[in-house]
C-alpha cells in the first residue's frame, strides 16, 4: 500500500484528490495539509510514502517548502500545478530541486478523470524513484559538459531519439547539455503535460549548445536542435526524400501516455535504420522498450541507461529483458556513446565510398 500525504491550500482540491486516490486499491491517503507547516508536522507523524504538493500556497511556497524537505526529510514528491505558465516555470524549478513528477491540476485543462488517471500513475512512479538528500539552496546547473570540442560531426542524415519519463527531465537534459553545438537532430519523448513541454524546452535552450525547442508540425530534423515532443500530442517522424522531418498528432494514449516514446520509437524504426541512434532513460512503465527493440532490429544503435543512475529502473529494464540494448551505461556516458557510434558510422561509411 502506497501511503500518500497531499498538500494543498485548496479545501476543494484536496477533496477531490482524497476521493480519486482513495478509489484505488494500492493507495491510502493517510491525510492533507492545506500549507507546509501543517504538512511537516504531518509528515513526521504519518510518514507518507508520496507526497503531492501544490506550489502556490499561504506562509511558505510549495518551492521553499520543497527545498527543506530535500535537505531534511527527502521524500518523493508529486506536483500538483495549474497550466499557467509563472506555474510551469515553477514545476520545472521544482523537478531540479528533487520532485519526481508533475500532474495538472482538475480544471485546468484535465476533467477529473484524466487527473486521476495520470495522478495515480505519477504516485505508483514516485513510489518506487530513488530520493536522496540534497542541498537545493545551489541554484547554479551541477552538468559538466564533457564532450570535447574536437568533435565536429557531419550529421546531417543523422537522428538521435530519446525516451525518458520518470526523473527524465533531469536526464535528458544532461545528454543534451553534453552534445556538441553540431550535435545529431535530436528527437525527445519527456512525458509532460502540456504547457509544460515548451517551458522545459525554452530552459534546456538556455542551457545546452544545440538550439532546443518544442516542435512544431512539419519541422525538419536538423544537425545542431534537438526538438521536445509538446505534451499531449504524439511526435512522429517521417522520411521526405533524404530528408527527415516530424509530424505531430492527436490520438489516443499509448502505455498510458501522450506523447509516447513507442509512437516516436516505432516511426522511427520505420524511416531510419543505421542513421538513427535511440536511447532510453529512467522511467516507470514500458513505454520505449518496443520501439527501441524495433530500432535495433533495423539496425540502429540503441543505448538504455543502467539501473545505478535511473531513479525509477522500469523503462530500460523492459528494454533490456526484450534484447533492445546494445548498449546499458550510467547517465553520463549515454552522451559519448553517442559521439562514438556516430563517429564509427562516419567512417563506415567513409569506408563504403572510397
Amino acid at each position: 500500500m502506497i501511503r500518500v500525504l497531499v498538500v494543498d491550500d485548496s479545501a476543494v482540491v484536496r477533496k477531490v484528490l482524497t476521493e480519486e486516490l482513495s478509489k484505488c486499491g494500492d493507495i491510502e491517503v493517510v491525510g492533507s495539509a492545506l500549507d507546509p507547516y501543517i504538512a511537516r508536522e504531518k509528515i513526521v507523524r504519518l510518514r507518507p510514502d508520496v507526497i503531492t504538493l501544490d506550489l502556490e500556497m499561504p506562509r511558505m511556497d510549495g518551492l521553499s517548502f520543497l527545498s527543506k524537505l530535500m535537505r531534511f526529510y527527502p521524500l518523493p514528491v508529486v506536483v500538483v500545478s495549474s497550466l499557467a505558465p509563472k506555474n510551469s516555470e515553477a514545476a520545472l524549478k521544482a523537478l531540479e530541486m528533487g520532485a519526481v513528477e508533475i500532474v495538472s491540476k482538475p480544471g485546468s485543462a484535465y476533467s477529473i478523470p484524466d487527473v486521476r488517471r495520470n495522478l495515480i500513475y505519477a504516485i505508483r512512479a514516485a513510489s518506487k524513484a530513488r530520493v536522496a538528500r540534497k542541498n537545493t539552496d545551489v541554484e547554479e546547473h551541477s552538468f559538466t559538459p564533457i564532450i570535447s570540442s574536437k568533435y565536429q560531426l557531419q550529421t546531417t542524415h543523422k537522428v538521435l531519439l530519446i525516451g525518458a519519463s520518470t526523473g527524465g527531465t533531469k536526464a535528458i537534459e544532461e545528454v543534451l547539455v553534453n552534445l556538441p553545438v553540431d550535435g545529431p537532430g535530436t528527437l525527445a519523448v519527456q512525458h509532460m503535460p502540456e504547457a509544460f513541454t515548451k517551458t522545459y524546452a525554452q530552459r534546456l535552450n538556455g542551457t545546452c549548445k544545440m538550439e532546443v525547442r518544442e516542435a512544431r508540425d512539419g519541422d525538419h530534423v536538423v544537425p545542431g536542435v534537438a526538438l521536445i515532443a509538446p505534451g499531449g500530442l504524439h511526435m512522429l517522424l517521417e522520411r521526405s526524400g533524404a530528408r527527415y522531418m516530424v509530424k505531430i498528432k492527436d490520438g489516443p494514449a499509448v502505455h498510458h501516455q501522450k506523447p509516447s516514446v513507442d509512437v516516436l520509437f516505432l516511426s522511427a524504426a520505420r524511416s531510419t535504420s543505421r542513421n538513427a541512434i535511440g536511447v532510453l532513460l529512467t522511467g516507470m512503465g514500458g513505454d520505449g522498450a518496443k520501439g527501441l527493440k524495433a530500432l535495433r532490429d533495423n539496425g540502429a544503435h540503441t543505448i538504455v541507461q543502467d539501473e545505478e543512475t535511473c531513479v525509477v529502473f522500469g523503462m530500460p529494464k523492459e528494454a533490456i529483458s526484450l534484447g533492445a540494448a546494445m548498449e546499458t551505461l550510467p547517465l553520463n556516458h549515454i552522451a559519448p556513446a553517442v559521439i562514438d557510434a556516430l563517429l564509427e558510422e562516419e567512417h563506415r561509411t567513409r569506408a563504403v565510398n572510397t
